[in-house]
This record gives C-alpha cells, structure tokens and sequence, in this order.
C-alpha cells in the first residue's frame, strides 16, 4: 500500500478546513490498517472528521478509516436483544436508519449525529437523554504498539459525560476497528422526555410514538437548531455543558432567574453551555470567514474560507468571555490538532 502525498483534508474534516496532510491513505480492510501500522507507529487517524478542528498541516501519515459492514452477532436467548456489530467506517447516522428500518431500538434518540460509528465511543456521543453507553455492548480496537486486536467491554471504556478511555488514558495508543451495540427488537423503551421531543410529538398529533417517530421527532428538531454540515463547515456542539455544583447554581440563579439547568444529582448542576455563550452576545456573530451559528451559540461555524487557527482563535475568545461573565470553564468537545 502507498501514500498519497499532500493531500487537502478538506473533504475529510466536517469543518471544511483546507489543511494539507503531508502523507494520506484510506483503508478498507483490517489486515490493510494492520499493514500500515506494522511500518507505521506514529500516525494520525481520520474517521468522519466530524469531532475535529486542524489547525496546521498534518506532517504524521493520515490513516483515514474506511472499513464498512454491519452484522447480527451474539447471544439469542434473550427474545427482545438484538446485537449488531458494526465496522468503524460506517456513518453514524446511515447506521441509525438501518437500525430504524430493521426495527431495532436504542438510539433513535441519537439520529443525525455527524461522523462515523468507529469514534461513536471515544467521546461517548449523546443527544436527548440517550448515551452510546445505553446501548454499548463492546468494541474492538487495535493496539498500535503491538499491532493486535483488544477487546473492550463497557467497564473497560470507562464511560463519563463526553469521555472514554480512549480520550483521556489511552488516547493515541488504539484505533477501534468496530463498536458492537445491544439493541432492542421489540419491547422498545423509548425515551421522549429530554428536551422538545415530547412537544414535536404533541405538535404531530403522535400520542403512541414508534421509534421511527423519536428519531423524525429529533431529526426535525436538530435541524431546526443546527446547520447541516455539508452547507456550512461545522463540528456540532463546539463545547461541552458545564456541570457545577449547587451552591454556585443557586449564586447564580439569584443573578440569573432564568438560567436554564438541569439536575444531575442532589449537588451537581448541569448548565446549558449555549445559553452561557448567548449571554455573551456571540451567538450569531460573524468575526471574519468564522462564526457562532444563529440558531444555537454551542455551534461554530465556518463561513467558506475559515482557516483552523480563526475558528480556534474565537473559541478562546468565549471561553474567556464566559469565564469573566459567569466564572464557569468550559471544555471543548471538539479535539484540536
């Protein structure tokens, strides 16, 4: 297998950034990732791009994930489990509506989430009170440093709110080749409590909802709030929600009767990052070919021409300005390269 050399990541990365990466291969097969790896220690790896932001040319190899298929894998004997395993390469929310098409239950409530089902469970991806660790069974991964396969479970991953194992202590040593998740068949529990899915329902005269219905309910929602990547670069929710504890909460809602909050435990907090943002005055705010999306302040945006330094340069502006404003730090969900 050989390198393309310098080649703009351009299409690859959802922001639409225009960097170079000295050397690129896609793959299409395990046994080709592991050819690569057994010359290649040191590499940079490309899934859907959607949880990135370069900033600069990319000198290490770009190794862009591409493995495809889904199957049913696993344990029979429970009549209303399903389990589907499903390779990296798949795009996460194509493998959402074959889910829906098959009738299997679980993450309707994670429909339209940009990128691939391979980085699905590096940052724990969730919408609308559902988490990849719901429905997560196990994943395999390859050991860069041994060019071997490793099976995770879910107390291997280490789930937290946007985090695994695989962002933090074992960040760069793994490349996860395919997610296997338990699904329902039939007895679907469905969660239409989080945020305006119930009132979409409502709005649709939907009163014994199918999970076909959670999902257009959320598809709608997303895409009344924010803006289509392949009509304006951008990496869904820049910034994570801050969670803090009550008693600042309470300091703040004296200041702020209209916070928005939601309660995480007796003393945790969690904050909407969009509304601390807005209350800065940048959501819809254009500085440059870089800017803060008009129908939610979490989301960045590239206007055409936006270099990755721009769009890094204005987050650490509202990070500052929230930090002045409301004395909350906020974390970024997006990786900066």
């Amino acid at each position: 297998m050989k390198f393309q050399n310098n080649i703009s990541l351009k299409k690859y990365n959802t922001f639409g950034i225009d960097i170079i990466a000295e050397k690129f291969i896609s793959v299409n097969t395990l046994s080709q990732l592991k050819e690569i790896i057994s010359c290649h220690k040191d590499i940079f790896v490309l899934s859907g791009g959607s949880n990135v932001l370069l900033t600069q040319k990319i000198k290490k190899p770009v190794v862009h994930i591409n493995i495809k298929g889904i199957e049913l894998v696993g344990n029979e004997s429970d009549n209303n489990a399903v389990f589907v395993k499903v390779q990296a390469g798949e795009n996460w929310h194509e493998f959402v509506l074959w889910c829906l098409e098959h009738n299997y239950g679980g993450i309707e409530n994670l429909s339209l989430i940009p990128g691939n089902v391979g980085t699905s469970p590096m940052q724990n991806i969730g919408a609308y009170g559902v988490e990849i660790k719901d429905v997560f069974y196990q994943l395999e991964a390859l050991e860069i440093a041994s060019n071997t396969i490793k099976k995770f479970d879910k107390a291997n991953c280490n789930f937290g709110y946007r985090e695994s194992i695989f962002k933090n202590i074992d960040k760069n040593k793994f490349i996860i080749t395919n997610v296997t998740f338990k699904l329902t068949k039939k007895m679907h529990s469905l969660n239409t409590s989080y945020g305006a899915i119930q009132e979409e329902l409502t709005k649709n005269s939907i009163k014994a909802p199918s999970i076909k219905d959670v999902s257009n309910a959320v598809i709608a929602i997303r895409k009344s709030k924010l803006p289509d990547p392949k009509e304006i670069g951008n990496s869904g929710s820049f910034f994570k929600n801050p969670v803090i504890n009550r008693a600042k909460f309470n300091s703040l809602k004296q200041k702020y009767p209209g916070i928005p909050n939601y309660n995480i435990s007796e003393d945790l907090v969690k904050i909407p990052a969009g509304w601390l943002i807005e209350q800065c005055g940048f959501k819809g705010k254009r500085f440059g070919n870089a800017g803060v999306h008009k129908n939610q302040a979490l989301v960045l945006v590239n206007h055409g021409n936006a270099t990755g330094l721009e769009i890094y340069e204005l987050s650490q502006n509202i990070l500052k300005a929230v930090l002045e404003k409301f004395d909350i730090g906020l974390d970024t969900e997006v990786n900066i390269v």
